[in-house]
């Protein structure tokens, strides 16, 4: 069976009105949060240089570090495999990322294929890349590939979502939020858009640090 590629914000209205269907709390924070954002991105490998770049460190700083490898032509994959790891590092790139990097560059991934792959399929590719986890591959595939069935468990502000939002004594472990996200297919990437989005307002709501 063919996946379902969200494209634009009716796909998004569409999943949001079937998971409020589907659970009144999910409900409850669809009537809070109001539109749930589409969040599409580019694919390729921009994308996950960049998703390795900014792990562990701010957006802003992320930003920053992404400017001065622009800067430097360096977000290319013929650019970084030509490039040894201290060019890498003058950049701004840790060592350990740097590594990471050309490692992509190095793995020459079938991007094109990527795009029909199953998602299952576009994780194990994806995973089997130094630097690139199983939140990372789950990230592209829901955002740059477009997966609606695709969701994220290990991601910290979705398990403290589902925490406020179901009234849990404590945030889920990853494969507890995996197992409560097998409720919400076939749109389990748009109930992560939505847990996403209530997190913020919830945050404000109760003054979350």
């Amino acid at each position: 069976m063919t996946e379902r590629i969200i494209h634009t914000e009716a796909d998004i209205a569409e999943g949001a009105a079937h998971l409020a269907g589907l659970c009144p709390r999910m409900a409850h924070a669809r009537d809070l949060v109001g539109e749930v954002p589409l969040r599409r991105r580019e694919d390729g490998f921009a994308a996950l240089m960049g998703a390795i770049v900014s792990q562990q460190v701010s957006v802003a700083a992320a930003r920053a570090i992404w400017a001065r490898l622009e800067a430097a032509g360096l977000t290319a994959p013929q650019a970084i495999a030509a490039t040894d790891e201290d060019g890498l590092r003058a950049a701004g790139l840790s060592r350990q990322k740097a590594r990471y990097v050309r490692a992509l560059a190095e793995a020459d991934l079938d991007y094109a294929a990527l795009r029909t792959a199953p998602t299952d399929e576009v994780v194990t590719r994806l995973t089997e890349v130094p630097g690139i986890g199983v939140w990372t591959a789950e990230i592209y595939a829901m955002f740059s590939l477009g997966r609606a069935d695709v969701f994220a468990p290990g991601d910290l502000a979705l398990q403290e979502s589902a925490r406020l939002l179901y009234r849990l004594p404590e945030r889920p472990k990853p494969a507890a939020l995996r197992a409560m996200a097998a409720d919400w297919s076939p749109w389990r990437a748009v109930a992560a858009r939505l847990l996403w989005a209530y997190y913020h307002v919830a945050k404000d709501r109760e003054g979350i640090a």
